[in-house]
Protein backbone atom coordinates (compact mmCIF):
# COMPACT_ATOMS: atom_id res chain seq x y z
CA UNK A 1 0.00 0.00 0.00
CA UNK A 2 1.12 3.73 -0.84
CA UNK A 3 1.71 6.35 1.93
CA UNK A 4 -1.51 9.02 1.47
CA UNK A 5 0.15 12.61 0.84
CA UNK A 6 -0.78 15.38 3.58
CA UNK A 7 0.11 18.01 1.34
CA UNK A 8 2.87 19.14 4.39
CA UNK A 9 6.21 19.52 3.22
CA UNK A 10 8.36 17.78 5.43
CA UNK A 11 10.39 19.80 8.44
CA UNK A 12 13.22 21.32 7.86
CA UNK A 13 16.78 19.18 9.26
CA UNK A 14 17.84 21.24 12.55
CA UNK A 15 20.70 23.75 12.32
CA UNK A 16 23.77 22.28 13.80
CA UNK A 17 26.95 24.92 14.92
CA UNK A 18 28.59 24.74 11.69
CA UNK A 19 25.99 25.50 9.63
CA UNK A 20 24.69 28.76 12.17
CA UNK A 21 28.65 29.57 11.89
CA UNK A 22 28.79 29.38 7.97
CA UNK A 23 25.34 31.99 8.19
CA UNK A 24 27.26 34.31 10.19
CA UNK A 25 30.34 34.60 8.89
CA UNK A 26 30.39 36.12 5.87
CA UNK A 27 27.48 38.87 7.41
CA UNK A 28 30.25 39.61 10.05
CA UNK A 29 33.05 39.53 7.35
CA UNK A 30 31.52 42.24 5.61
CA UNK A 31 30.17 44.29 8.48
CA UNK A 32 33.83 44.09 9.51
CA UNK A 33 35.50 45.80 6.43
CA UNK A 34 34.40 49.66 7.42
CA UNK A 35 35.77 49.49 11.22
CA UNK A 36 39.09 47.41 9.77
CA UNK A 37 39.41 49.96 7.24
CA UNK A 38 38.39 53.08 9.31
CA UNK A 39 35.39 54.30 7.58
CA UNK A 40 37.40 54.61 4.51
CA UNK A 41 35.79 51.20 2.85
CA UNK A 42 32.29 52.30 4.34
CA UNK A 43 30.16 52.34 1.14
CA UNK A 44 31.48 48.70 0.17
CA UNK A 45 28.92 46.90 2.46
CA UNK A 46 25.88 48.42 0.81
CA UNK A 47 27.59 48.67 -2.38
CA UNK A 48 27.63 44.75 -2.48
CA UNK A 49 24.19 44.53 -0.82
CA UNK A 50 22.80 46.72 -3.56
CA UNK A 51 24.77 44.49 -6.29
CA UNK A 52 23.25 41.58 -4.73
CA UNK A 53 19.51 42.81 -4.12
CA UNK A 54 19.04 44.96 -6.53
CA UNK A 55 16.34 46.90 -5.10
CA UNK A 56 15.97 50.48 -5.71
CA UNK A 57 16.40 51.56 -1.70
CA UNK A 58 19.28 49.34 -1.71
CA UNK A 59 21.14 51.39 -4.40
CA UNK A 60 20.35 54.90 -2.33
CA UNK A 61 21.52 53.72 1.00
CA UNK A 62 24.47 52.77 -0.96
CA UNK A 63 24.62 56.14 -2.64
CA UNK A 64 23.91 58.45 0.78
CA UNK A 65 26.90 56.10 2.60
CA UNK A 66 29.08 56.84 -0.30
CA UNK A 67 28.05 60.37 -0.21
CA UNK A 68 29.26 60.09 3.34
CA UNK A 69 32.14 58.28 2.66
CA UNK A 70 33.30 61.64 -0.12
CA UNK A 71 32.31 63.78 2.66
CA UNK A 72 34.26 62.46 5.51
CA UNK A 73 37.23 62.47 3.08
CA UNK A 74 36.64 65.95 2.07
CA UNK A 75 36.04 66.83 5.60
CA UNK A 76 40.07 65.36 6.33
CA UNK A 77 41.23 67.22 3.38
CA UNK A 78 39.95 70.62 4.30
CA UNK A 79 40.19 70.91 7.84
CA UNK A 80 43.27 71.15 10.30
CA UNK A 81 45.09 68.98 12.19
CA UNK A 82 43.79 70.45 15.43
CA UNK A 83 39.99 70.82 15.45
CA UNK A 84 37.94 72.02 18.08
CA UNK A 85 33.91 72.73 18.20
CA UNK A 86 31.79 72.31 15.06
CA UNK A 87 34.43 71.15 13.25
CA UNK A 88 35.16 68.42 15.41
CA UNK A 89 31.87 67.34 16.00
CA UNK A 90 31.15 67.16 12.17
CA UNK A 91 34.34 65.09 12.00
CA UNK A 92 33.10 62.51 14.60
CA UNK A 93 29.65 62.26 13.02
CA UNK A 94 30.77 61.41 9.72
CA UNK A 95 33.58 58.85 11.06
CA UNK A 96 30.52 57.23 12.66
CA UNK A 97 28.77 57.10 9.82
CA UNK A 98 31.01 55.13 7.58
CA UNK A 99 32.11 52.90 10.68
CA UNK A 100 29.65 51.90 13.23
CA UNK A 101 26.37 53.13 10.46
CA UNK A 102 28.22 51.09 7.40
CA UNK A 103 28.77 47.96 10.17
CA UNK A 104 25.68 48.36 11.74
CA UNK A 105 23.82 48.55 8.07
CA UNK A 106 25.28 45.68 6.61
CA UNK A 107 24.78 43.70 10.41
CA UNK A 108 21.21 43.69 9.83
CA UNK A 109 20.59 43.87 6.13
CA UNK A 110 22.93 41.29 4.26
CA UNK A 111 21.94 37.83 3.81
CA UNK A 112 24.04 35.14 1.79
CA UNK A 113 22.91 33.46 -0.25
CA UNK A 114 21.84 29.83 0.59
CA UNK A 115 22.07 26.72 -1.44
CA UNK A 116 18.66 25.21 -2.99
CA UNK A 117 16.70 23.63 -0.45
CA UNK A 118 19.15 24.40 2.39
CA UNK A 119 16.76 27.80 3.16
CA UNK A 120 14.02 29.16 4.03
Amino acid sequence: MEPIATGTPPAPAPRTRTTALTAVAPRALLAAVPVASLGILGFVPSLVIAIRRRGRAHWLISGAFTAVTVAWVAQIALTPDETHGLEFLADMALLLTTTAGAALHSLLTYRPRTEPGTGP
